[in-house]
């Protein structure tokens, strides 16, 4: 697994809440905004085990809506539980991103 992948991985979660938080979604939907944010290898192969895990851990619930191309489709949408985790993962990311940032700046040293 590269080092983006193991990235990615660890705050996907936030990702996925996020854009839900935003509207609801279903989840060829998910995949699409999620790549056109910058994050391209994010496939609807990833999305579903991210849904069902975050479905299984209350924090979003699916609805069956009708679809005006084809079959029914699953929307998503945040519980109260998912609105609290993703500002629980907003926090914590604020608190790592910026001293990794500092961390990791190339050519930046203290004496």
């Amino acid at each position: 697994m590269s080092i983006r992948s193991q990235l990615l991985k660890g705050i996907l979660d936030g990702c996925v809440l996020s854009v839900i938080e935003k509207e609801p979604v279903y989840g060829y939907e998910l995949s699409k905004k999620l790549q056109s944010s910058g994050l391209q290898d994010v496939s609807e192969g990833t999305i579903y085990p991210v849904l069902l895990r975050l479905q299984k851990n209350n924090l979003i619930r699916g609805e069956m809506q009708p679809s005006d191309s084809g079959p029914n489709r699953k929307y998503y949408y945040l519980t109260e539980e998912g609105h609290s985790a993703l500002s629980d993962i907003s926090r914590e990311w604020e608190q790592i991103v910026s001293p990794v940032t500092s961390l990791l700046k190339r050519g930046h040293h203290d004496d």
